[in-house]
């Protein structure tokens, strides 16, 4: 029981700190306009990293084919985003596209 606390203890340690005192240092910071508007492309960077490699592979593969519904589903979901510019409206457009590729072929 006693190890288990301290390893919960230890690993909420280790994930709070890397978070905190980056933020409790730059909050007191002058940040130059140039960083913070490079900063502003991570989210942009990393969302894609996370979702472009579903899209595009199957088994570890690369797989472009009109037989690969996330790749279709992706063309009315970025219009969806281009002219509505709204995030949950979006991914119910993507989710219903894959859904009736999927399932309805």
């Amino acid at each position: 029981m006693q190890k288990t606390v301290i390893v919960i203890l230890g690993s909420a340690l280790v994930s709070f700190l890397p978070r905190f005192l980056p933020m409790y240092y730059l909050t007191r910071q002058k940040i130059p306009p140039l960083v913070t508007a490079w900063l502003r492309y991570i989210p942009v960077a990393v969302l894609s990293a996370l979702v472009v490699p579903g899209i595009l592979t199957s088994d570890g593969r690369l797989f472009f084919s009109f037989e690969n519904s996330y790749l279709l589903a992706t063309i009315p979901a970025v219009i969806t985003a281009v002219f509505s510019k709204n995030m949950v409206l979006t991914i119910i457009v993507g989710m219903a596209a894959v859904f009736l590729l999927q399932y309805f072929p």
